[in-house]
């Protein structure tokens, strides 16, 4: 009562509150404004600059088109329809040679994570295979398959099978083996310790692998696409370059680009649906 008084007599102010801040809490308190920017200021200021550096002559726009032109190409060319067949047959190559990755990949590198003599026996050509650059040995799946989709297909498989099945198999060997010899000492079976232990322990890293091959895979599209292909983003990246539609061809590329970012999120949120037992913090 008295200090309802003293404040109505304009000798006091509100009493303040004080609120004990934990360790977190700074990140939590800042505003959602500076968390974008902090993430996205680098991004941001990197095309700012690109804009005004090309839209004030002191980048050749010639060659380097200002960003707002960038975007009016894509968007032209996606409206009306003369990028999106390219998309589409880029996203169908892509996809066949990632999911033949996939299905390749995880069942052989939990065979050979698991068992020592089947590593054993296929690691050597494995280590060639694995070192011999797919570019290099395009010309020789053309010699056997032609300049059809067969090689263009194969070759991204190539290079998308083995950063996955090495992934997986080094995730089967970073189980914790105390937690297999547990599972032992309770009577369970092989199957269930794989099922139980070994399998959920090695998808972090299988999905670090999966995210590595479909970086991979976009990569090896566009060079395969580069060489007698007559569809596909690649093949129109080259040919925007020869007819000199120079923002056409950055648009390309920055579609690239965010296909690229787009898998690659897409895999974050799945292996954060599938491993909530992990940190958020440590995915991504």
């Amino acid at each position: 009562m008295a200090e309802r008084q003293l404040e109505q007599q304009g000798n006091f102010g509100p009493r303040p509150s004080f609120r004990i801040v934990g360790p977190g809490s700074e990140r939590v308190l800042m505003p959602r404004a500076w968390t974008v920017l902090n993430r996205y200021g680098a991004l941001i200021l990197f095309f700012v600059v690109w804009e005004v550096a090309s839209s004030y002559g002191w980048l050749n726009p010639a060659v380097i088109p200002p960003v707002h032109s960038v975007v009016r190409a894509l968007v032209v060319a996606l409206v009306n329809g003369t990028l999106l067949g390219d998309v589409l047959i880029s996203l169908q190559r892509a996809g066949i040679a990632f999911a033949a990755a996939v299905a390749v990949s995880i069942p052989l590198g939990l065979l050979m994570g698991t068992f020592t003599r089947i590593e054993y026996a296929i690691d050597p050509i494995l280590q060639m295979f694995r070192q011999t650059s797919a570019l290099a040995v395009y010309p020789v799946f053309i010699l056997l398959m032609g300049l059809g989709e067969t090689s263009k297909v194969f070759v991204i498989f190539w290079a998308t099978v083995f950063p996955l099945l090495m992934n997986t198999m080094s995730g089967v060997k970073q189980v914790d083996r105390r937690l297999i010899e547990m599972a032992s000492m309770f009577g369970a079976s092989r199957l269930q310790i794989f099922r139980r232990v070994t399998l959920p322990g090695a998808i972090p890293s299988i999905f670090v692998g999966l995210r590595l091959s479909a970086g991979t895979a976009l990569l090896m599209l566009v060079a395969s696409e580069m060489i007698g292909a007559n569809q596909g983003i690649g093949f129109k990246v080259m040919q925007a370059q020869y007819n000199f539609q120079i923002p056409l061809m950055f648009g390309a590329i920055a579609l690239l680009a965010a296909l690229g970012l787009l898998s690659n999120y897409l895999l974050i949120f799945l292996q954060r649906r599938m491993c909530k037992w992990s940190d958020p913090r440590d995915i991504g």
